[in-house]
């Protein structure tokens, strides 16, 4: 799937809110200190990790490609 990023950077949390792989904050949160979440192929562990265009998420068997 692809993200169309419209300002500088997003959060990682809010990312698996708005592309609705997580149901809540709390639950994104939950994804991310579980080491769910998979940024350019290293385990991304930080909440609110700045997201930029290029990078690439996979969550749960989803990949997020920035753009």
């Amino acid at each position: 799937m692809k993200f169309e990023l419209e300002t500088e950077y997003i959060e990682l949390n809010k990312l698996l809110k708005i592309t609705r792989i997580a149901q809540t904050g709390g639950h994104a949160n939950i994804i991310i200190e579980s080491g769910g979440v998979i940024r350019n192929g290293e385990v991304e562990m930080r909440k609110r990790a700045k997201l930029v265009k290029g990078d690439s998420i996979t969550v749960e068997g989803t990949t997020i490609d920035i753009v």
